[in-house]
């Protein structure tokens, strides 16, 4: 039975079971999707059995397909973990890296570098704000913005960046209400969140406190959010050095509160693993690099 199967027959079969479409298990492994249609096929007419339902809607396993998957991940993995560790051995910064990152201009120009200084690198990069779990499977390093603790998930984190963050207001509310002075006050008050990232309204403060407030105005981005607290629609959570020349001016205050928000961190998270590939740690150390060279 093992005489003449391929282990690309394997491969392709596991990404089509994961992804229940010939496309994205194509773009998963970087070839055509017509390699990983005639690879099942191939496979199935070496097993003399269907391992795939296709219909002009969708696809679903069949029972055998269910159990060939089943049986193969912990050999496939055993055997992808195996060549992965031998090929530590090799220094050489070469090899396709997938990257997942905000999409921030001196991060670009860091990036673009970067594929400059290592031309044997295929990067493939998505800019996404708030990644979501789906999105980062295969992935080999996502950048991404953090308040707090992060959550046990297996990945690393490596610091890139980390930025002091305050409450800020415009005169223009303070002159129609009082500033809060605690926690308890600030959830009584109108104020601007994420509609999505950093796990949306809740705001965190150091010692783990965390603090969900009342918000009529939702955005993903800091400079929509710094606007409309100038404009007086709310209280802001912001990186201080997003708003400098607003605070000097007198355009925002910071309000002193009983509990320090947690800085605005940004972090290059990667799985975890025992040997880290040449690739992805020299990107990350390149990348840090760049950022205490830039200041």
């Amino acid at each position: 039975m093992l005489a003449g199967l391929e282990m690309k027959w394997l491969m392709s079969f596991k990404a089509v079971y994961e992804s229940l479409s010939f496309k994205l298990a194509a773009e998963k492994l970087h070839i055509p999707s017509s390699n990983v249609s005639r690879h099942v096929a191939q496979l199935e007419a070496h097993l003399n059995v269907r391992l795939l339902q296709r219909t002009t809607r969708k696809m679903h396993p069949t029972v055998a397909g269910t159990m060939l998957y089943e049986s193969l991940m912990p050999n496939l993995m055993a055997i992808e973990g195996a060549l992965i560790e031998a090929s530590f051995g090799s220094e050489v910064v070469k090899g396709h890296l997938s990257v997942v990152m905000p999409d921030l201009p001196f991060l670009a120009e860091v990036v673009a570098d970067f594929a400059t200084c290592y031309p044997q690198i295929q990067l493939s990069c998505d800019t996404q704000l708030n990644p979501k779990e789906g999105i980062v499977d295969g992935v080999d390093v996502v950048i991404s913005f953090h308040r707090g603790k992060l959550q046990d998930s297996g990945w690393v984190a490596k610091e890139l960046l980390r930025w002091p963050s305050g409450v800020v207001v415009s005169p223009i509310l303070l002159a129609r209400e009082k500033p809060p002075i605690t926690l308890d006050e600030l959830t009584k008050k109108t104020c601007i969140t994420t509609h999505s990232v950093m796990q949306g309204r809740p705001w965190r403060f150091k010692n783990n406190v965390l603090l969900t407030v009342h918000s009529r105005f939702k955005v993903n981005s800091g400079h929509m959010a710094k606007a409309a607290a100038i404009k007086g629609i709310g209280f802001a959570l912001l990186p201080l050095h997003a708003c400098e020349s607003e605070l000097e001016s007198g355009k925002l205050v910071k309000i002193e509160l009983d509990h320090e928000p947690e800085d605005l961190v940004l972090n290059a998270v990667y799985a975890g693993r025992k040997h880290l590939p040449a690739k992805i740690r020299c990107f990350i150390e390149f990348i840090q690099a760049e950022i205490a060279r830039l200041g």
